[in-house]
């Protein structure tokens, strides 16, 4: 392999993404008639469709049937906090998001179309759900894929052979690796999606992403310091702060670094050990947060969905909102372990108003652009709530002895 590149591979993959972002700008600006560039994007999206359903599919089915039963109390409580604070993140989204609406440049955008009201969303939940699982994985129908998934992944459970679990489970982390593969072309593909915003529409693309970019981060700022503490005083009984600050000092700042829920393990096991956790308890805990405890991943789920929808003129109901919620706590849950996982299960929650996969995606690539921020702070809110909520548990249940 050439030395040239070898140190670009490297570098970390979100620094090769700004550079990226850099080239693809000077280019827009400096010779726009080059349009050729812009396959790069489309490229890159292209990759991003064809693999995203049946990522959700394998991992939603293997993390299910991989799932152990009986857990004690502590894990009941622990789960609950993992899940009710994930729902309350996505609550809290859609506030933020009413409060502050935003639009993003989408292709083609005029042609979304809105429900009529909250029985039409609900009848095409319903409807796409039951659909055919082969034809929801080929469409990109993702409530589909979403809903047989689980029922895969519980027939697994319940009938299916240790064997079998562990081929779904090589199989979910292959098609993890194959989407780490397709990210790995992520400052390629943000080059070519920049260079066709930017010869377009100029720089005043980026003011669009800033205002979207201040709403994920503002949300996540919101869980961080306001939910979380809210969550741990409530079990607590106890000025929550100095919990939560120390997990946020030890754990989200490494994780905002690293990007990665599953390299903070070792960082998050290490401060429960500090924290005087016990070790059975934070040894299975950890490693289940990083998978189920998705505030960030729900946040952005929300946002750049309800984005997508006030760009296509599509009302959103109160109702509606609430749905939209669950199904970005269901998604978010199941989301992939890689950076920029989450934005991926975008188009499942866009296709809830009837959205077109080849709308949803363009959204998925905006969120490439802007995760460079968006990802970092997304891990940190998650992985350091890991550690904020396995002591909150552990704690709650000393006391209750």
């Amino acid at each position: 392999m050439h030395p040239l590149i070898q140190k670009w591979n490297s570098l970390s993959l979100i620094l090769r993404i700004f550079v990226g972002l850099v080239l693809g700008s000077i280019l827009g600006l400096v010779c726009p008639q080059f349009t050729g560039i812009s396959i790069l994007g489309k490229l890159f999206v292209s990759g991003l469709k064809a693999v995203a359903p049946v990522l959700v599919a394998v991992l939603v089915t293997a993390s299910i049937a991989r799932a152990k039963g009986n857990l004690g109390s502590r894990f009941r409580v622990v789960i609950g906090l993992y899940m009710a604070s994930t729902l309350l993140a996505a609550f809290f989204a859609v506030f933020f998001s009413f409060l502050f609406p935003v639009t993003i440049t989408l292709t083609d955008a005029v042609s979304g179309d809105s429900p009529s009201g909250l029985s039409e969303v609900f009848s095409n939940l319903l409807t796409n759900m039951v659909s055919n699982p082969v034809q929801a994985v080929a469409n990109a129908n993702y409530l589909g894929v979403l809903f047989w998934a689980i029922i895969m992944g519980l027939a697994l459970k319940l009938k299916g052979s240790e064997q079998t679990i562990q081929v779904v489970g090589d199989f979910s982390e292959a098609i993890s690796h194959v989407v780490r593969w397709v990210i790995q072309c992520a400052p390629l593909g943000i080059m070519g999606l920049v260079f066709t915003s930017v010869s377009e529409s100029g720089l005043e693309i980026f003011t669009e992403y800033g205002k979207l970019l201040a709403v994920l981060v503002g949300c996540m700022l919101f869980s961080a310091l306001i939910k979380n503490p809210a969550i741990v005083a409530l079990f607590l009984r106890t000025n929550p702060y100095p919990l939560v600050l120390k997990c946020l000092k030890d754990s989200g700042v490494n994780a905002f670094f690293t990007r990665s829920s599953a390299a903070n393990i070792p960082i998050n096991m290490d401060l429960c050990k500090r924290l005087g956790v016990d070790e059975d308890f934070y040894s299975v805990s950890i490693p289940l947060g990083s998978t189920i405890n998705m505030d960030g991943a729900s946040v952005t789920i929300t946002v750049i969905t309800l984005a997508v929808c006030n760009t296509l003129g599509i009302e959103v109901s109160f109702l509606s909102a609430i749905f939209l919620s669950i199904i970005a706590t269901l998604g978010a849950c199941g989301t992939s372990g890689v950076a920029g996982g989450s934005l991926l299960l975008i188009p499942m929650a866009c296709s809830l108003f009837g959205i077109s996969n080849d709308i949803a995606m363009q959204a998925v690539a905006v969120g490439f652009i802007i995760s460079v921020v968006q990802d970092s702070m997304e891990t940190a809110l998650n992985s350091s709530g890991d550690a904020i909520f396995t002591a909150t548990a552990d704690r709650f249940m000393n006391k209750k002895k």
